[in-house]
């Protein structure tokens, strides 16, 4: 280590990612990331909101932590096939592991620049039955499905059958898949960018300058960090949708079982229009709109966002003051509550002062860290509108202790900010990881409209203030993803061009909240137009999937759909049993969400 390298406080805000090894199953509340998605990642300053957060869909099983992994197992012991080969992972003796080879461009297969997937299962338990593999995406883009599997794969498998394998894996570029989306050598250049964080949109005057600016600063720094790999040029939907074919192709049954959530709905819609008669089931659960999604302009995904808020202030005043610290005598005035605190906020940040159980130097919560922890705790309303409201009330007060605990409940130790060896983008990580920040900039821009590339700081500003207007309570955060890929020189090879249509082997099954934070209700309703005979499945539910909520409604229609190929008649809505500011009766595990900031 340098001379000049001094330690620095490792203190955890909502711009950080857990350690999935030290939080496990903790509630998701304590959970939400330092730097997590969006719902828009490490791009400029914000996260993805094509992540998501999980609970329970009724029953009792318990989700699986991801523990450490066996003593000297690690991903580097599995030689990389070019066929599906099986191997014993992991300490508990239900997972096997396989490292796919696959062309990194499937335009030019014979290619000698390959691809490595990671993919874990976890076998059936009901053999007498069996029916095969169903394969998952957590969502992201950058969401590790390795890591999803070991936290919470054995729920999943009890909703859709004991008599499935469930699979999941790291897409290209994620996590022990080879090579990563890696923007910087080392983590310390990570965290070092990362407290260079400006705030969201609006924070404060010229803060649209500076996050233009990081934003293509950013991009440069993923170019040239990934120049040598070649990987940005083969990162879009189109390429890992036929990775998930190369993964059917492969294995022992001849067609698709697949539950795609959030982001995973985009690269389940890919393979459904490119590959209809290898659909065998379908689950499109949190929709991300199709077609917006390939477009520059992108405002759809907010379009219930305020619906979800709402829900906040009529819910804290039902619950009463027992149950939410945030209760007045009416919801609008809760409204005003809140509006006042950000406003203090704004003018004034609190400080947390150090202390043994706090943070080593102070630290502020700021208008930004506000607003962030408002824009997470929609994700999860089952979860999280209690502990929102108590952490507001003390914010009102001077007292951020709540704050800091809600992020930190454990005393930071110190790291050296130089500390660290580089990480290589061609090797696998040794540990589990919840998922790839720098992912979900390399699949967007990608994906997206060129044009956006290039967008000037007015039209930059323009779009910043349409969110605001659609969505004043989060917009400030969602407005950043209109920044993610400024500066972007490298091009796709290979990008989707649609349509998003197709008859598959069998009907499609959408799945939507009635008021979903980031992938609203208006979204299955529009993808499921281009699916003849595809049903969407409405939960009358708050919060992001419907595994935001418990619901042994919907967990019956989506078993039955794996089970028996039965869609819900056309119309059919679930009735969410539980208001956000009760008592679940589980905990929940918390699904990738990339980081909040850059």
């Amino acid at each position: 280590m340098s001379d000049k390298c001094a330690p620095l406080p490792t203190m955890r805000s909502p711009r950080e990612k857990p350690d999935p090894k030290r939080w496990g199953n903790q509630r998701v509340g304590a959970v939400l990331a330092i730097a997590s998605v969006a719902a828009l990642v490490l791009f400029c300053g914000q996260r993805s909101p094509f992540g998501l957060v999980v609970a329970p869909l009724g029953g009792t099983g318990s989700p699986v932590s991801p523990g450490p992994r066996p003593s000297g197992w690690s991903w580097s012991d599995i030689e990389p096939s070019r066929t599906l080969e099986w191997h014993d992972c992991f300490e508990d003796g239900q997972h096997d592991c396989a490292r796919l080879d696959v062309p990194m461009d499937w335009q030019d297969p014979r290619s000698e620049r390959r691809v490595v997937l990671a993919i874990a299962r976890i076998r059936a338990t009901d053999k007498t039955g069996y029916r095969g593999p169903v394969i998952f995406n957590p969502g992201g883009p950058g969401g590790s499905g390795v890591w999803s599997l070991r936290n919470h794969g054995k729920l999943l498998q009890q909703i859709v059958g004991e008599n499935h394998d469930i699979i999941s894996y790291d897409p290209r570029g994620v996590g022990a898949s080879t090579p990563r989306h890696q923007c910087w050598e080392t983590p310390e250049q990570e965290k070092s960018w990362n407290l260079r964080d400006p705030g969201v949109f609006d924070s404060h005057a010229g803060i649209i300058s500076d996050l233009y600016v990081r934003a293509t600063a950013y991009s440069q720094a993923c170019e040239r960090a990934m120049n040598d790999s070649e990987l940005l040029r083969h990162s879009g939907s189109v390429s890992a949708a036929r990775d998930l074919l190369e993964i059917v192709n492969q294995g022992s049954h001849e067609n698709l079982k697949y539950w795609g959530f959030s982001y995973g709905t985009i690269l389940g819609g890919i393979f459904a229009a490119m590959y209809p008669d290898r659909v065998e089931r379908l689950v499109s659960d949190g929709n991300v709109d199709y077609e917006e999604w390939f477009n520059t302009k992108h405002l759809n995904f907010v379009h219930d966002t305020e619906k979800v808020v709402e829900a906040f202030y009529d819910s804290c005043h039902q619950a009463g003051p027992a149950k939410c610290a945030f209760y007045e005598n009416t919801p609008q005035r809760i409204k005003e509550r809140l509006d006042r605190l950000f406003a203090a906020v704004k003018r004034h940040p609190v400080i947390i002062s150090p202390s043994d159980e706090g943070p080593a130097v102070p630290e502020l919560v700021t208008w930004s860290e506000l607003k962030r922890l408002l824009f997470s705790a929609l994700y999860q309303p089952q979860a999280q509108f209690a502990d929102f409201a108590r952490i507001a009330a003390a914010l009102e007060k001077g007292d951020a202790r709540p704050f800091y605990k809600h992020y930190q409940p454990e005393k930071p130790s110190s790291a050296p900010i130089c500390a660290g060896a580089p990480v290589s983008p061609f090797e696998p990580l040794p540990d589990v990881t919840e998922g790839t920040s720098d992912t979900f900039s390399a699949v967007r821009c990608a994906d997206r409209n060129l044009r956006g590339h290039n967008a000037t700081m007015d039209q930059i500003l323009e779009e910043a203030n349409a969110m605001l207007g659609i969505s004043p309570a989060t917009g400030a955060v969602n407005a950043l993803h209109s920044m993610v890929c400024l500066g972007r020189t490298v091009k796709p090879k290979w990008r989707f061009q649609g349509p998003f249509t197709g008859k598959t082997k069998h009907p499609i099954l959408y799945i939507a909240n009635m008021a979903d934070n980031t992938t609203p209700l208006i979204s299955a309703r529009n993808n499921s137009a281009g699916f003849p005979g595809s049903v969407v499945l409405v939960q009358n539910s708050y919060g992001h999937t419907s595994l935001a909520a418990p619901s042994n409604c919907t967990r019956s229609h989506i078993n039955t759909y794996f089970q028996e190929g039965t869609l819900p008649s056309p119309g059919t809505e679930c009735d969410e049993p539980f208001l956000p500011f009760e008592e679940a009766k589980s905990s929940s595990p918390w699904v990738y969400q990339p980081p909040l900031s850059a």
